[in-house]
């Protein structure tokens, strides 16, 4: 079904992440420059395992409704397709099927009838078991080799899809793809693959474009356009005052890899050690060529998460000048007064099953690494108390049992007890069950589509619903 297609190709890119706030204006500008399609990851890893875990989207559903309603209006004007991968956050099946029931929304508020594509790569524990079974999931560091006991563990468990399965969906007549997880360059790199863009300047604008206008040089700004060819790319920027530059461009293949020059993606490999950055004419725009894909057995990576402990969080701040006077040698003594008193009230079999941290906010909260000495005293300090246990009741316990030293223990033993300030009250928050990441594997396929579920949804854009009401849909397999 493929039409042929003039290159370059062209791709509107109007966020890094849908929901994070696309502009008309921008998305305006992208289709008069003659955008052949729209594609945008919606999720990614950065916030945490709890959204694989639950299911649930770190965006609000507000704010992801208003970006697809721009996008499904840009679609209905002009007919091209709308790619979205990693859909809800985390690309499992719960944050794909919050994304299409907000999607259904939107097209019957503008009376569409889009035909749908979901992409599902969620996996059953049972399926990755029996592939781990077969020797062919590998461990990437620093983890070992997976055991049943790691995949148990697992509230949910994706594998990140590549270029083909969006292929197939677009050879299949789809207007708007829903993908669940996939690699942030593969929904860009999909549709200029399909049109017969070079694989390496495909991939390289993905992952140059992955997050927006990050590569730009005014990142207050949302989109980029992409124009991939046989050899290159052109990146610029989807706002009239921003500009690209050659070492922001470049740059991005630093983002989220540990291989400056190096990339590797599901199916290949992208080398761009013979590339070369080229400011255009025009002041806002940079042509890329030389970047070469290297095919190489099919791999997908695995992302795996569920729940852990439980935990309890207090914050305070202080100020008190012995305190900041001795910062280093305070959080020490803190941290073995709180353990200390936590152990006067738990019995015996609670004395080792459970963790409490404090984080020094201004001073080394964020790398736990030791303060340099001769490092000035901050002007103030703040200071989370954070407790871990097997369940909510027990950290909650312990919080309650330290709170007394918390706010009040001195850093000098000679003096009247200090105060601290307290930020809420009670001072107690409850933080619930803590989600991990259970999973960082890689496992071999013999066909791209080999984990992936195909799902065809017609719009129906005569129901509307209303609120609270189910969405109205045909499905088909």
């Amino acid at each position: 079904m493929r039409d042929e297609l003039k290159l370059p190709v062209k791709i509107l890119v109007p966020c890094g992440s849908l929901g994070a706030g696309v502009r008309e204006d921008e998305v305006e500008y992208g289709l008069a420059r003659g955008a052949h399609a729209i594609a945008t990851d919606a999720g990614s890893t950065d916030s945490g395992a709890a959204y694989l875990a639950t299911g649930k989207s770190k965006n609000s559903r507000g704010a992801v409704k208003r970006d697809l309603m721009i996008l499904m209006k840009a679609h209905a004007r002009t007919g091209i397709p709308v790619i979205i991968g990693s859909a809800g956050q985390a690309g499992g099946d719960l944050n794909v099927d919050w994304t299409r029931d907000i999607l259904l929304e939107v097209a019957a508020e503008l009376g569409l009838s889009p035909k749908i594509a979901l992409l599902y790569s969620e996996q059953s524990r049972e399926t990755i078991k029996a592939f781990n079974a077969d020797g062919r999931i590998s461990p990437l560091p620093p983890l070992g080799p997976l055991d049943d006991a790691a995949v148990d563990a697992c509230a949910h468990i994706v594998a990140l899809m590549g270029v083909e399965p969006y292929i197939a969906a677009l050879e299949q007549g789809a207007d708007v793809i829903l993908g669940g997880r996939s690699t942030d360059p593969a929904v860009l790199a999909s549709f200029p693959i399909w049109k017969g863009a070079g694989w390496g300047p495909s991939w390289h604008a993905g992952k140059v474009g992955e997050c927006g206008a990050q590569c730009t040089e005014k990142r207050d700004s949302s989109g980029v356009l992409l124009s991939v060819g046989r050899d290159g790319f052109d990146v610029e920027p989807l706002a009239k005052d921003n500009y690209c530059a050659r070492n922001g461009v470049s740059a991005h293949m630093l983002y989220e890899n540990t291989d400056p020059y190096l990339l590797t993606e599901p199916g290949g490999q992208l080398d761009v050690r013979q590339v070369t950055y080229e400011e255009l004419g025009d002041g806002r725009s940079v042509r890329v060529t030389g970047a070469v894909w290297n095919p190489r057995p099919y791999t997908m990576k695995l992302e795996g998460a569920g729940g852990g402990k439980f935990q309890t969080i207090m914050l305070v701040g202080i100020q008190d000048p012995d305190v900041l006077a001795d910062v280093s040698g305070f959080e020490s003594r803190f941290l073995d007064a709180l353990y200390a008193r936590a152990r006067q009230t738990l019995p015996p079999e609670e004395q080792d099953d459970f963790h409490i941290s404090i984080r020094m906010y201004g001073w080394n909260a964020v790398d736990g690494r030791p303060v340099p000495e001769g490092t000035p005293p901050p002007r103030e300090l703040g200071v989370l108390f954070i407790a871990t246990a097997r369940t909510q009741d027990l950290a909650n316990s312990i919080a309650h049992a330290c709170n007394p030293y918390f706010f009040h223990y001195p850093a000098r033993m000679d003096k009247e007890l200090p105060s601290y300030g307290f930020a809420f009250s009670p001072a107690d928050v409850p933080r619930g069950q803590v989600y991990e990441f259970k999973l960082n594997h890689v496992v071999s396929v013999s066909d791209p589509l080999e984990l992936v579920r195909f799902e065809w949804v017609q719009a129906d854009a005569q129901t509307q619903p209303a609120g609270g009401q189910e969405n109205h849909y045909a499905k088909t397999e």
